[in-house]
């Protein structure tokens, strides 16, 4: 036993000395560590931390009382700049897209490291190639014989992700419980220029907006709420691929309510605008977002149906058209009496809506107002929502990328 105790000691012995401790006995920390210098994402904006009286920042006109006034505190972020183009989600489309074809190619090599079959990338595609032709539509679902177009239906997205709040709340769940697995069809619905409007002429809008080069730097919309959290973590997907073994950052995502509230602001405590001003005009009369100035009347603010993300000039975080040319979507579930209910720190409040659910718990909050709307919607206070399953022709999404740290400045 003696002979046990002095060998078990010997082994601590041998432990505490190992792993690159300090032979003094010190106290100085694991010096393995991998640095980390902070980042900043190339469009995005940075959005420092602080609090604000979130709610209505003028007349409720409704009397809905769905936007209580509550002081929050918000830690800082990253936001985009504008809202994600249509060149942008492109990018998504066509990867998703050559993904597929690579996989019907057989473009494939297996990690040395996990096993796991990769595609290679440095294989060149020729979409005339024979064996890709089941990516295009056959038959009778061709207007001719002539025709070569691709059945956009079968570019689907599948990820996962964790129910953090159910494994806060259930500390015995079994890890797998946690996670969630979303498939998602990554296509634009072009369709919403016609479905959106009764009686009006938008089929040229249906042909083109997505994929004319006239449109690359507009704001992509028919996108709903499942295809732009799948757009953020196939995001977090790329930008993880380029930094390679650096500490992975936090993941691109949607911006909470409260987050986009803050964002639009701009600074500006209770402004009703981005602007900061009570008025949608400047002092020469000119209207400072894309929304509907009047009854019938579109154009007048230089944008008739959307504009360019960079349109209008900024407010003062450098945000681009917070109010107005598109709304946007956010991770928060809409609830009338949320305010009273969400806490004072990073608020937010999430639901995980299944198919089957009701469709009232489907809500999600969307903000900011579109080319469509009234200058009501534009302001930073006003509330408003879709169904996270529907798609339109006036919404739209950013995305947000929470800061580590106190401040940009402690780098």
């Amino acid at each position: 036993m003696k002979r046990k105790a002095l060998f078990s000691l010997a082994i601590v012995t041998l432990l505490l000395s190992s792993c690159g401790r300090d032979e003094s006995g010190q106290l100085i920390g694991v010096q393995d560590r991998p640095s980390w210098t902070g980042i900043n994402p190339y469009g995005m904006v940075y959005v420092p931390s602080g609090t604000l009286t979130i709610g209505q920042s003028d007349q409720d006109v409704f009397t809905t009382h769905s936007q209580r006034p509550k002081a929050i505190s918000i830690s800082g972020f990253f936001m985009d700049d504008t809202e994600i183009t249509n060149n942008e989600y492109r990018e998504m489309v066509y990867w998703v897209r050559d993904s597929i074809a690579h996989l019907m190619m057989d473009d494939v090599y297996e990690d040395e490291l996990t096993g796991a079959t990769r595609i290679d990338w440095e294989y060149e595609l020729d979409y005339q190639d024979e064996t890709l032709e089941d990516m295009f539509y056959q038959g009778d679902m061709r207007m001719d014989e002539f025709e070569r177009s691709m059945d956009m239906s079968q570019l689907q997205y599948t990820y996962k992700w964790i129910d953090w709040q159910k494994a806060a709340h259930n500390p015995d769940v079994v890890r797998t419980s946690l996670l969630n697995e979303e498939t998602v069809e990554v296509y634009p619905d072009t369709l919403v220029w016609i479905r959106d409007f009764a009686y009006s002429y938008n089929e040229p809008f249906t042909r083109n907006y997505f994929w004319h080069p006239a449109f690359d730097d507009y704001p992509v919309v028919g996108i709903d709420w499942k295809q732009a959290r799948a757009f953020a973590h196939w995001r977090t997907k790329i930008w993880n691929a380029f930094r390679g073994e650096e500490p992975n950052t936090e993941e691109f995502r949607l911006p909470t309510e409260t987050e986009w509230e803050w964002a639009a602001r701009g600074g500006r405590a209770i402004a009703p605008y981005p602007w900061g001003g009570y008025y949608i005009r400047n002092a020469k009369g000119c209207l400072l977002a894309n929304f509907k100035p009047g009854r019938g009347n579109y154009p007048e603010d230089g944008g008739f149906y959307t504009v360019k993300a960079d349109a209008y000039f900024p407010n003062d975080y450098g945000l681009y058209n917070m109010s107005g040319n598109v709304s946007e979507w956010t991770e928060t579930s809409y609830h009338p009496n949320a305010y009273s209910l969400m806490h004072d720190l990073n608020p937010d409040v999430k639901y995980d809506a299944k198919d089957d659910d009701p469709e009232a718990w489907k809500r999600k909050v969307i903000r900011g107002g579109s080319w469509k709307d009234i200058s009501y919607y534009c302001q930073t206070g006003t509330r408003n929502w879709e169904y996270q399953d529907t798609n339109k022709s006036y919404v739209g999404f950013r995305c947000a990328l929470t800061f580590l740290g106190r401040s940009i400045n402690d780098f």
